[in-house]
């Protein structure tokens, strides 16, 4: 008896457990990160137009809630996208799965649930980020981004960041900084969205996957937004 009632039980979670292997809320998350990134982008006070057009990656990081493990334990998912080519001069990649750690996410939450959007600004904050973990603020110069029609009034430690960071968070929307948190590429992630091991240097730079289904509104917002990148052709080659 206790064997059917076991084989029972098995058959009933197999369903479920065939779920969560197939990667359905990494899906998810990515469109749900297609979904913010249209928001902002169409909020009439949003990030410059020339610092979008300047980024070689996006981070976009949705519905980020403060959460207590222990002191100050805070822990957001999102993706990251770049731009494809060798010198990140192509359209927009497959997105990989990364991961927004630290204490100093909740000071920034305060207890509300809170999107965040990263634009990566030059070829070595790229590089750190597709390599290993980077600390912002000390593997990566970072800063609020300013927001507006353009930046050209940005000031000169906004210019020399390489990473950008950006809030939501109950409908206000303003540059924040996120220095002293870390960002991980969330690997076993990656693995249930795209069904094998990748790194996200693989899906990012090296192309061994196709962008997703989910990732479809992300992709379409970045690439009809900024289309190209008007970096200084000289300061991708670095």
């Amino acid at each position: 008896m206790k064997r059917w009632i076991a084989a029972l039980l098995g058959l009933l979670m197999a369903p479920t457990l065939s779920l969560a292997s197939t990667g359905e809320h990494e899906a998810d998350r990515v469109e749900e990160a297609g979904t913010v990134m249209g928001e902002i982008l169409n909020i009439p006070d949003n990030i410059p137009q020339d610092l979008l057009d300047k980024a070689e990656c996006v981070i976009v990081l949705p519905s980020v809630k403060k959460f207590a493990i222990g002191i100050g334990g805070n822990y957001g998912r999102g993706i990251m996208t770049c731009r494809t080519g060798e010198h990140y001069t192509g359209h927009w990649s497959a997105p990989a799965l990364y991961a927004l750690e630290g204490g100093n996410i909740g000071f920034q939450l305060g207890g509300e649930e809170t999107d965040f959007v990263l634009l990566v600004m030059n070829t070595r904050g790229a590089s750190s980020l597709l390599k290993s973990k980077v600390k912002l603020g000390a593997d990566a110069a970072a800063a609020a981004g300013p927001k507006g029609r353009n930046a050209q009034a940005a000031t000169d430690v906004v210019m020399r960041a390489e990473i950008l960071s950006y809030s939501r968070s109950r409908g206000l929307f303003a540059g924040i900084s996120l220095e002293g948190t870390t960002l991980r590429s969330d690997g076993s992630a990656n693995h249930k969205l795209y069904g094998r091991e990748l790194s996200a240097k693989d899906i990012i730079r090296l192309g061994k996957v196709g962008a997703p289904a989910s990732a479809s509104k992300l992709l379409s917002v970045l690439n009809h937004h900024s289309p190209v990148n008007k970096s200084d052709p000289k300061s991708l080659q670095n």
